[in-house]
């Protein structure tokens, strides 16, 4: 089962060759979630104590993170697949992260705050990542600042620095000015151990970030009201150890419920916590599919598909991670739709795409007008970032005749195996490793390429 490359360079000239036109049946297990895990790593930083983490993806993005920890003198030991044993009593920061490191993954960031709470200052490379908008670290920084952290950015590195003969940042009320997600988690961590009071105000609400504190709060960590948008931290002098598991993958589990409407399939996913997912329960409600909840799994069964309306918000809307997955099912539905990005302003590189596909979408300001066609067909495609890749493997699924789709270097860092689920549930995917085969259309995937160059797409 070929699910994981460590070497991303192999992973750009690998493709799935898909046969469309296939209905899926069966159960599929959802992973844990690999938005949560990156930042439970970094939390680990903060004790000199044992952090057991259970139900860990098997994900590129995941090695990274291990492999930044590994370079900070943390010791990392496994049981089975996905457990992990973090022992950060030897941390250290020594030389300067390598910058191919830490730029390569945009959650390598989360480390500054635990870093310097432990160590008193630090310096990171600016974070990488798909790139599918700004997505700055403004507040991040702000906040940090707010907290007593001396920080300079230049020539693409951030040092940060407990300021004077301080040991220790100092509590503070925090007003964010969007509900970022990053900065949130970011502030969280290096307040666990700041002296006094933090107080985060329009902080996001994410089922990540409520992980996150479980978490914390095993480890003796003093927080509340997580899960509403005002989050309290009382520093504490130290943390424990703890054993924690990484809740499923809301994300992942919403792709697969996605890819059985498009495909006018029935299956079942688990375990899911369902009210992570309520938003996108609803909506797939109103494009036409039932959907059953029994305990930790959700069960979809789609006739047809129904043209719907919708708008990314933060939690608990419409989560922008799906918004490409959900632009190929409206793609094939019946009527007219549009979907609104309101997150990210460069995350709509699919759209061209599918055009090539066959679909008919029209692109304003972030909007895409779309117009539901019957069917589409295979093409030869290249994703343009993780959840792109994701939408056009789902588009391959419901498409006639058979298409190839690149992009794996970007799949492979949030999806466990997904062609391997999918082909339990009776898809026809297979993982080619001849880049041939991909770039024999080489004169139209340039034309893609200039196209979606707009998007500032990876």
């Amino acid at each position: 089962m070929i699910c994981v490359s460590k070497n991303e360079s192999n992973l750009k000239s690998q493709n799935l060759k898909i046969k469309g036109k296939k209905i899926l049946e069966g159960k599929v297990k959802i992973s844990g979630a690999k938005n949560s895990a990156l930042v439970l790593l970094a939390a680990s930083l903060l004790t000199n104590e044992k952090v057991i983490l259970n139900n860990v993806p098997k994900l590129s993005d995941i090695e990274k993170m291990k492999n930044i920890l590994k370079h900070l003198g943390v010791k990392l030991n496994s049981n089975n697949a996905n457990n992990l044993i973090i022992n950060s009593k030897n941390l250290h920061i020594g030389d300067n992260l390598p910058f191919e490191l830490v730029n390569g993954l945009r959650a390598s960031f989360f480390c500054i705050g635990p870093l310097l709470s432990m160590l008193g200052e630090v310096t990171l490379a600016l974070p990488g990542g798909c790139k599918i908008g700004k997505r700055p670290i403004d507040q991040h920084i702000t906040g940090l600042r707010e907290l007593g952290a001396n920080i300079e950015v230049k020539d693409g590195f951030v040092n940060a620095k407990i300021q004077g003969k301080k040991k220790k940042l100092v509590g503070s009320k925090i007003l964010l000015s969007c509900p970022s997600v990053g900065a949130t988690e970011t502030l969280i961590m290096a307040a666990t151990l700041a002296e006094g009071r933090t107080v985060i105000e329009n902080a996001a609400r994410e089922p990540e970030i409520q992980d996150l504190c479980l978490m914390l709060n095993k480890m003796g960590a003093q927080i509340h009201g997580y899960g509403n948008s005002k989050i309290t931290i009382d520093g504490v002098e130290k943390l424990s150890g703890c054993k924690h598991k990484v809740i499923p993958d809301r994300i992942e589990a919403g792709t697969f419920l996605i890819a059985s409407a498009a495909t006018l399939s029935n299956i079942t996913i688990g375990p899911v916590i369902p009210n992570h997912l309520e938003s996108v329960l609803e909506t797939l409600k109103a494009t036409g599919s039932k959907i059953f909840i029994k305990g930790n799994e959700i069960t979809i069964k789609t006739k047809e598909i129904k043209a719907v309306n919708i708008k990314t918000a933060p939690f608990p809307g419409f989560p922008t991670d799906l918004q490409a997955p959900f632009t190929a099912l409206m793609a094939i539905a019946k009527g007219n739709s549009e979907i609104s990005e309101t997150i990210y302003e460069n995350r709509m590189g699919h759209v061209d795409l599918l055009n090539r596909m066959g679909a008919s979408i029209q692109l304003v300001n972030n909007i895409a007008k779309i117009q539901g066609v019957d069917e589409l067909k295979g093409q030869n495609l290249k994703g343009s970032d993780l959840r792109s890749t994701a939408a056009l493997i789902i588009a391959a699924l419901s498409a006639k005749d058979t298409s190839y789709i690149g992009g794996l270097e970007h799949l492979d860092r949030g999806y466990d195996c997904f062609e391997s689920k999918l082909n339990i549930l009776g898809a026809n995917i297979t993982r080619n490793f001849n880049e041939q085969i991909f770039f024999n259309q080489t004169i139209v995937d340039e034309n893609i390429s200039k196209n979606t160059e707009k998007f500032k797409a990876a």
